[in-house]
């Protein structure tokens, strides 16, 4: 753990400068806009160690696999997030010594995220070489009005001394990934133009031909009046742009300089028209000015806030952690473009490439179902649908036919792009939970029109794989699922995976469900979608249900548990508690064999499982396997606390459950697992906000009625949150003695509240008692 951030309600505070933490910053401080991304790196220059990062959304580079031993089904290429042309450079210099952090003493550094109003402010006073003080204040926006839109205002104060100070705005093409396979630079630069106070540069990758055109436009001000005499230099170097001011400055004056920026891909614009676009939005937000961008923003941000906030008196810690996920959620993902989705590091880093994981379906589908309107996660399901004729093919490279569909455990556009074997061919769970996602989406909001567009035909090729994945074993005489990952990947190539055999058999399940809805609600679209995907309506059903009716579960009649996976119990049982500090993570001090061997988990497997059924566990069994698997687990993926933070309330373990949320939501900001230096886990984020609503809040939906069974840890005064449940917005307030629940909406809301049905006219409240115990 590294906890150096400053505990604030609404910023991510960090107060000294230190170089040692300095990726770590430009990860937790960085900003995104559902468009574009930006890491926290500095404006002007750096020389320390740093990871510069400037994403846009869409758009990726087809690396080349690189693997040591080639095996057949491998995709040829990884599908990598794009570190873009750097857009936010400000090279300053002063006299004849440029300011650098890295090698100037730093005061009075202070680094602000300010997640109310969606800005980054720095401030700090540095003394340069040869003995001059200069005070600076950075702020920084990525505009969630004007999307294409980014403002930046550089103040620079002389403390002791008069003289020059140049400034050097620029957009540098020449830049690289850090995970590049062959260390490669992914893109060309096809123009350069500058003029006085602006310049464009448009790149393009060298695969693919995506396009994008940066431009900026510069204002500078000497104590507030603009200097209007300046004739900047234009300059181009190779891949780079920019223009250089010198400016004479006295003593006690402060030098601002104004950079707007516009940014413009080939996604939205043709390629001939992207140059005048991006400088069009440039102009717009110069004309616009910082402080009215900065007003916008704020009102903006306050509109997300009033959805989706979470409230918590008494704990500022919890507070701010809650907050930074949800921060990071809205400023990743707004819904807006069916072609994008919740890549697992967002805006913030280039690791594990790729945009698309099960993890949008597992963890963010349910934040965005509760927060956002319908359409926002109807645009995911539908981006899966898009991607379902990739998902067939993906499958018929791994041997599977009549429509079977895989879809890939790494994407951007459906195709798989993720090369090691225990993930790609093995970690097939992830079929799953993008089945259950649609089965979230329509139990929270009825849109059974969503499974005659759509979502019908994703479930039978997911089914079908289903059927053709699982084994009959004559020993067993049941059906059995042989070599796979499940969700814990400290275990690969095992059998019966208890997790992946169960969620398959749902899925066949529902398949079968779903079409019999159909069949009754809309015979036209059956008859439709059971041409188009030739389904045999006399075999096909009646084969899914003989396998979910017959299907082998590891199981120890001792312990009274679903096992992990045929063998687990040939581990030696040690507990985490008995593992070493100093071998923590285990994944950065172990052998993988040695991982391999262990009864450690990664992240929630079998209570994974238990977590999405848990209507069909009593709390006997849920405790029982809550006992034997949470101190074997060492939560070493992102994905894993908030699971058991949701299960230990269920089970009414308040400090357990408090203690997960901690390590969930505060997984990023105090570096659990020494890593954040390469981005956020922002899809794991969803899963914070699911311990507090789902976890404490007890929100459940089961056969079309919402539950709440409010707890609330001993260290919280209170916590507050707002939901949308089928055109009902619905605040929750939770303190030591009792729960008051708030509805807005046109007409009565039916719902349970600690196994009591109420209802809820609009604009009514209620309020209830806790019961502590569920």
């Amino acid at each position: 753990m590294n906890q150096y951030i400053k505990a604030d309600p609404w910023s991510i505070i960090e107060e000294g400068f230190s170089a040692e933490n300095q990726r770590s910053s430009e990860s937790l401080f960085s900003l995104g806009n559902g468009k574009m991304g930006q890491r926290a790196n500095f404006e002007e220059q750096y020389t320390g160690k740093t990871l510069q990062g400037s994403y846009i959304a869409g758009i990726y580079y087809p690396d080349k696999t690189r693997v040591g031993w080639w095996k057949n089904g491998y995709p040829e290429y990884f599908a990598k997030v794009l570190n873009s042309p750097n857009y936010i450079g400000i090279d300053v210099v002063i006299d004849s010594h440029m300011l650098n952090l890295f090698i100037c003493n730093v005061r009075a550094f202070r680094r602000e995220l300010n997640m109310k109003e969606g800005y980054l402010l720095r401030t700090f006073e540095a003394e340069l070489p040869d003995g001059k003080i200069v005070r600076v204040e950075a702020k920084r926006l990525l505009s969630i009005v004007d999307t294409e839109c980014a403002a930046i205002s550089y103040s620079i104060e002389a403390v002791n001394f008069s003289g020059t100070i140049s400034l050097l705005p620029y957009i540098d093409g020449a830049v690289v990934n850090q995970d590049s396979n062959y260390d490669e630079a992914f893109w060309n630069v096809l123009r350069m133009d500058v003029h006085s106070n602006e310049a464009t540069l448009l790149a393009q990758t060298k695969k693919l031909d995506f396009q994008v055109a940066f431009s900026m436009r510069t204002k500078v001000s000497l104590d507030g009046k603009l200097c209007e005499d300046i004739r900047p230099e234009l300059m181009k170097k190779e891949a780079w742009v920019g223009n250089r001011m010198k400016v004479q400055v006295e003593q006690g004056q402060t030098l601002t300089i104004e950079k707007y920026i516009g940014v413009c891909s080939s996604l939205n614009y043709s390629a001939e028209t992207l140059c005048a676009e991006s400088l069009k939005q440039a102009k717009k937000a110069e004309e616009k000015g910082i402080e009215k961008m900065l007003t916008e923003q704020a009102s903006a941000w306050a509109a997300k806030w009033k959805q989706s906030d979470i409230q918590i008196e008494g704990d500022v810690a919890a507070q701010q952690a809650i907050r930074f996920n949800i921060f990071q959620l809205n400023q990743t993902y707004t819904g807006e473009d069916a072609r994008l989705n919740v890549g697992p590091k967002g805006f913030t880093g280039e690791k594990y490439g790729g945009t698309t994981y099960w993890d949008t379906e597992a963890y963010c589908i349910p934040f965005f179902l509760m927060t956002a309107p319908k359409d926002v996660t109807r645009q995911l399901l539908i981006y899966r649908y898009k991607h379902l004729e990739r998902a067939i093919e993906n499958a018929g490279k791994l041997g599977f036919t009549d429509g079977a569909a895989l879809y890939p455990m790494v994407t951007i556009n459906g195709e798989e792009c993720h090369n090691e074997w225990e993930i790609t061919f093995e970690e097939i769970h992830r079929n799953g939970a993008i089945a259950f996602a649609i089965h979230n989406y329509i139990r929270h909001t009825l849109d059974y029109n969503y499974l005659d567009q759509y979502g019908l035909e994703v479930l039978i090729g997911i089914a079908r794989f289903w059927a053709q994945r699982i084994t009959f074993s004559t020993e067993k005489k049941k059906y059995v699922m042989l070599g796979v990952t499940g969700p814990n990947e400290y275990e690969n190539n095992v059998n019966n995976n208890w997790y992946t055999s169960r969620l398959a058999c749902w899925c066949m399940s529902y398949a079968n469900e779903c079409i019999g809805i159909v069949k009754t609600n809309t015979p036209a679209a059956w008859s439709r979608i059971k041409a188009k995907v030739n389904f045999d309506e006399e075999h096909e059903p009646t084969k899914w249900r003989t396998i979910v009716e017959n299907m082998y579960y590891p199981y120890n009649e001792e312990l009274g548990i679903f096992l992990q996976q045929d063998g687990y119990m040939d581990k030696e049982q040690t507990l985490v508690a008995d593992l070493p500090h100093s071998q923590r993570p285990i994944n950065q001090h172990w052998s993988w064999d040695r991982i391999l061997r262990s009864c450690f988990i990664k992240q929630a497997d079998t209570l994974q499982g238990i977590y999405l059924f848990e209507n069909e566990f009593d709390t006997d069994t849920i405790a029982r396997h809550f006992d034997f698997y949470e101190p074997r687990t060492v939560h070493e993926s992102s994905l894993s606390p908030c699971v058991h933070s949701i299960l230990a309330s269920r089970l009414g373990r308040k400090d357990k459950a408090y203690e997960m949320y901690l390590r969930t939501s505060r997984l990023d900001l105090d570096d659990y697992n020494n890593e954040v230096g390469e981005g956020c886990h922002i899809t794991s984020m969803a899963g914070t906000w699911m311990s507090i609503v789902e976890g404490f809040g007890g929100k459940r939906v089961y056969e079309g009625r919402l539950y709440l069974n409010p707890i609330i840890p001993e260290q919280w005064q209170s916590y507050t949150f707002r939901i949308t449940f089928r055109g009902h917005d619905i605040v929750v307030t939770t303190t030591q003695t009792h729960t008051t629940i708030t509805q807005y909406g046109n007409g009565e809301l039916q719902l349970s509240i600690y196994g009591k049905e109420v209802i809820i006219n609009s604009g009514e409240e209620l309020k209830v008692d806790n019961i502590s115990n569920r």
